[in-house]
């Protein structure tokens, strides 16, 4: 690459899931100084250098500050808004242009917020309440006049969930999702969001029957077990991506990537990896979430931890498709200008070896940075036990003498290593083993235990052991079960 931008030769791309697009292996994130611009930063130019560039991933948030107005002006000096006079529909087509909303609901009372909402103060002057007005948000900074109003033909690549911690959140985002029915009085964010994909008014939320969104996605980077539990609701396959915390320092807290990344992967997500420098943790400062110019890192990695390390590293882990990563400063001498250094990094052809991997672990502890994560991702608690264990007689097929104690459990979180398999024990010895593999439905792991007349009137106690790659084992407690009733 030289230093006017252009590239000698194609950037590598890898598939985003099911949404079949072809992505830059590296990403713009819409934070650092698009978000905290220093004195004497222009944020737009950023944008388009890493458009010309040939970067086709941009990410950007409705609570990202000025973030989308300086990515809108962005698109008007390169024509990608149709607002433009000199708009370029074909480009516009090539890029994949993702912004967030942190609101939950689509509909509630006048006043009301259902359980925890995260919409209250973030409505910059625009009378923002729920996730629909989110998305006409960023279709105004993004492409419009800024004040509202948008043009015809604007749209999003994807608008995410943002920042998804808890269970609780999950279950307000599929509030409805069955019955979005317009007189209904509450209802969760993701049916309305459906509508503006489809074009459709089940909700009542898209009166228009406008088509604003061509993907849905979640985000978040502190509970793991939130994302599964996203993944898992979502019956319909209506979210497509999954955004979340891809770097060295994963597993000395409760790791993304032997849970949700392995989880959203199997179910045909595109995974987009963040926080690779840990929020700039991992260099100039204390692991706490930037929200100032001075928080924004201008170097190119360090000695002790080359940047280049870093964005191999995460483009390594099985099941990431991009990363978004967020740039402070442009030069053009491309060995000091970290847009350049860090879209060479990422032409990965092949992933680093898991030796090689645990190297640049190593390197991040011996740097003192192995704890960079601490301000955003959730506290490590080792591999657990299988949860919410059951047993039942199953008398399914008594004209052929059937009777079986059917075990039946939900997946075990990973630690350090993922998981290998489920051993089943009754009355503690191991009467069969079942393969782990990411449970991304509601569906199950089960085991029969098959009984003729011997022992049908015992009283038997069952649990069930997760097993991990390097050896580690957590059991259930016993559950008791008597084939005979």
């Amino acid at each position: 690459m030289d230093g006017k931008g252009k590239h000698m030769r194609a950037l590598i791309t890898r598939r985003l899931g099911r949404t079949g697009r072809q992505v830059t292996t590296l990403g713009l994130g819409g934070q650092a100084s698009i978000q905290w611009p220093a004195a004497g930063v222009d944020p737009a130019a950023i944008i388009e250098k890493a458009y010309r560039l040939g970067i086709n991933y941009m990410d950007t948030s409705n609570i990202y500050g000025s973030s989308q107005k300086h990515f809108g002006e962005a698109f008007r000096r390169l024509g990608l808004s149709p607002a433009a006079a000199n708009y370029d529909f074909a480009a516009r087509k090539r890029l994949f242009i993702a912004s967030k909303t942190h609101i939950r609901t689509a509909r509630r009372p006048n006043g009301q917020h259902f359980r925890t909402d995260f919409s209250e103060g973030m409505t910059d002057g625009f009378g923002v309440s729920t996730a629909v007005d989110d998305v006409r948000r960023s279709l105004s900074l993004l492409f419009g006049d800024g004040k509202g109003g948008y043009p015809e033909g604007a749209y999003l690549d994807s608008i995410q969930f943002h920042d998804l911690n808890t269970m609780d959140e999950i279950d307000m985002l599929f509030e409805g999702f069955d019955d979005p029915q317009p007189n209904r009085e509450w209802l969760g964010a993701l049916a309305a969001l459906l509508d503006l994909r489809q074009g459709t008014n089940r909700s009542g939320c898209n009166p228009g029957r406008e088509k604003l969104v061509r993907h849905i996605g979640i985000t978040g980077h502190w509970n793991t077990a939130a994302h599964i539990y996203a993944v898992q609701r979502d019956s319909q396959r209506v979210l497509d991506t999954l955004l979340v915390t891809v770097n060295p320092s994963d597993g000395k807290y409760m790791p993304h990537r032997y849970n949700a990344i392995s989880v959203a992967a199997a179910a045909g997500m595109g995974v987009i990896g963040m926080k690779v420098f840990a929020d700039a943790a991992y260099y100039h400062k204390e692991a706490k979430f930037s929200d100032s110019p001075d928080d924004v890192y201008h170097g190119v990695g360090s000695p002790e931890l080359p940047s280049d390390d870093l964005i191999r590293y995460a483009l390594s882990v099985e099941g990431v498709s991009t990363l978004i990563v967020g740039i402070g400063c442009i030069d053009d001498d491309a060995d000091r200008c970290q847009l350049v250094r860090n879209l060479t990094a990422a032409q990965l052809a092949e992933p680093l070896s898991q030796d090689r991997m645990s190297v640049i672990e190593d390197r991040v502890t011996a740097a003192g940075r192995d704890r960079a994560n601490a301000s955003f991702q959730r506290r490590a608690v080792g591999l657990t036990a299988p949860r919410n264990v059951g047993v039942e007689a199953d008398r399914s097929m008594p004209m052929l003498g059937r009777k079986a104690i059917r075990i039946t459990w939900d997946t075990a979180y990973a630690g350090l290593a993922p998981i290998e398999r489920y051993d089943v024990l009754r009355n503690g010895t191991v009467i069969g083993s079942v393969p782990h593999t990411p449970q991304f439905t509601s569906r199950r792991f089960h085991f029969d235990d098959l009984f003729t007349e011997v022992g049908l009137s015992d009283l038997h106690g069952y649990s069930v052991r997760a097993v991990d790659t390097a050896g580690a084992a957590v059991e259930s407690l016993a559950q008791t079960a008597d084939p005979g009733t």
